[in-house]
């Protein structure tokens, strides 16, 4: 049986189109998403204040340089082991910390250096105006950079999520969930009868991929001030 023909059994079967069975794509799409969008907030969370704030005063730069080489260097598969093997010695749930905190570590360095380059970036004759007409330092870094660097924040932003939505995947070895990556696991599991359900689940983590850069697109455009789109297409042309 070749492998195209065991993934139009796997995906014939009534259960594979389920919101509530955990054999259904819906139902593991809906928990990829999950673990991806939680710790995208928990890293924003943890991050831009700190970057923004670093930023708007000229320091962290080597901080923020050094975030760069870390994300670079930071195995994915090695930073949940090591969250594993720690929950378990501490009797903390295997089959949420680990990946979670896996998670928010590799989100963490692009999201500080975009933040803070997007802020850096800024024209400091910009923020003097501000400061000109009377406003304080917490309301310059609020309603003027964060809005300003909103797009660079963005763009960060994508590249952390596409590269959670891709260790997710990765997760399900250590866990039970694992998102679409259950499919790529469990069929790892069953040998040459498997093929269909891994080409499948490979096939479902490149299309939701895909869909959320496409949405990180469109909220790059959002984000993006209109007076400094407007300032952009000028340059442009």
């Amino acid at each position: 049986m070749n492998v195209f023909t065991q993934l139009g059994q796997w995906l014939s079967d009534p259960n594979r189109w389920s919101w509530t069975d955990p054999a259904g794509i819906p139902y593991r799409t809906v928990e990829h998403l999950w673990f991806s969008v939680l710790s995208l907030l928990v890293a924003a969370v943890l991050t831009i204040p700190a970057a923004v704030w670093l930023a708007h005063y000229r320091r962290g730069a080597f901080l923020a340089s050094s975030a760069v080489n870390i994300g670079r260097a930071i195995p994915s598969f090695g930073l949940i082991i090591l969250f594993w093997f720690l929950a378990s010695r501490w009797g903390a749930d295997t089959n949420f910390w680990p990946l979670l905190l896996a998670l928010v570590g590799l989100a963490l360095p692009p999201l500080f250096t975009n933040t803070y380059a997007g802020v850096v970036q800024l024209e400091q004759e910009t923020v003097d105006a501000a400061r000109g007409t009377g406003y304080r330092e917490w309301q310059i870094m609020l309603k003027l950079e964060l809005p300003l660097a909103s797009p660079v924040i963005v763009a960060g932003a994508r590249v952390a999520f596409l590269q959670l939505v891709a260790t997710v995947a990765i997760g399900a070895i250590v866990n039970d969930g694992g998102g679409l990556g259950r499919y790529i696991v469990d069929g790892f599991a069953e040998g040459a009868q498997g093929y269909g359900e891994i080409f499948g689940g490979g096939i479902a983590v490149i299309i939701l991929a895909l869909v959320c850069e496409g949405i990180f697109s469109l909220l790059t455009r959002w984000a993006t001030p209109k007076g400094l789109a407007l300032q952009n297409a000028r340059r442009e042309s």
